[in-house]
């Protein structure tokens, strides 16, 4: 089994819904061991499984309307999101529960962090708002804590 991938996932036409895929970017910037891969998840969410299958860490950047104020970073574990109703949920959240309960029907069971970030802004676009742009630094940060490098 590989060791650790960090998966973002999103809509980059979407605003604020591409920042998942805008933290990896960042991250490329970064000096980042090579037992780290960053995967631009796109929105095909379901298409991952392989990546849930093959590591033994998972860190998802993705957008996620949980309620709070724009900007709000979430740290979940997948197990805390079963808590949710599906309906509050943005639909990535939603596959990436599916992406997790395939693996585990398929014998993987990969510890999984997702850090979800409440949009503020979600129609065609191609710039974040102000205020999840300047969230991606603090994101890179917690991402690299995660990943245990200062």
């Amino acid at each position: 089994m590989k060791e650790t991938v960090v998966i973002g996932i999103g809509n980059i036409l979407q605003r604020d819904d591409g920042i998942g895929v805008h933290v990896i970017k960042e991250l490329e910037k970064e000096n980042l061991t090579s037992a780290i891969e960053l995967v631009d998840g796109g929105t095909s969410t379901l298409s991952m499984l392989g990546y849930f299958l093959d590591y033994k860490n998972i860190i998802v950047i993705d957008s996620l309307k949980g309620g709070l104020e724009p900007g709000t970073i979430y740290k979940i574990k997948p197990e805390e999101i079963t808590n949710y109703k599906k309906s509050d949920l943005s639909i990535h959240d939603v596959q990436i529960l599916d992406v997790i309960k395939m693996a585990n029907m398929a014998g993987s069971f990969p510890d999984v962090v997702i850090y979800g970030i409440e949009p503020k802004e979600l129609y065609f676009g191609l710039e974040m708002s102000e205020i999840i742009s300047s969230k991606v630094s603090d994101i890179v940060k917690l991402v690299k804590n995660e990943l245990g490098i200062n």
